[in-house]
């Protein structure tokens, strides 16, 4: 029996169709945005978490997000922004996730929340709003839980012989860290993305 190719140029014809009838666009495009807004305000994100300093946090990692794109320049004036960014973080919360056999947690899953709303800095009209953001990640907290080969793991300053000299705490304290600034990224990232897209 013959086998049958296809050129790669219907292939790639092909892809394009599909992609094309399912309305696929590169995420964070800006398509969402207003033409005309150049520069972009972000006001301090309000804390209703227990915990505290966690929205001066967050906000560093917004900035980065909205700097990456390089479709709206960041302003420290509200009176020289286009737009003006504001929301609040909701919650923080840590549950265990997996105990070893006398009921001991290993691991966690923590979960950050935060809604936001977009406005136009010179009609002051809400352009775009969303609430319940949402970002997790799971937190080893014992040495036997750190997968060593994960991007969070490899993006410290730490090697997999290192991690099982720890005590414990030290091993919660260092992953909690790291933990947390990655999933402070994703809900960023989520953030921008919406905004930006206008979804």
């Amino acid at each position: 029996m013959k086998t049958r190719c296809f050129p790669l140029r219907v292939i790639i014809a092909a892809l394009a169709m599909l992609a094309a009838g399912c309305g696929y666009r590169f995420a964070a495009s800006g398509s969402g945005l207003p033409p005309s807004a150049k520069t972009i305000y972000v006001q301090p994100f309000g804390n209703r978490s227990r915990f505290t300093g966690i929205n001066d946090e967050f906000m560093r990692h917004l900035k980065d997000e909205i700097a990456d794109h390089s479709r709206l320049t960041l302003v420290d004036d509200p009176g020289a922004a286009d737009l003006v960014l504001s929301g609040d973080i909701l919650y923080v919360e840590s549950l265990p996730a997996s105990a070893n056999p006398v009921s001991e947690p290993t691991s966690y899953t923590e979960s950050i929340s935060a809604n936001a709303t977009l406005a136009d800095a010179h009609s002051h009209q809400v352009i775009w709003t969303s609430s319940g953001f949402s970002a997790n990640e799971n937190v080893p907290v014992v040495a036997s839980t750190v997968v060593t080969t994960s991007p969070v793991f490899l993006q410290q300053n730490m090697r997999s012989q290192d991690i099982a000299q720890l005590p414990d705490i030290q091993v919660a304290q260092t992953q909690r860290v790291a933990t947390r600034d990655n999933m402070m990224d994703q809900l960023a990232e989520n953030l921008y993305s919406s905004m930006a897209e206008g979804f």
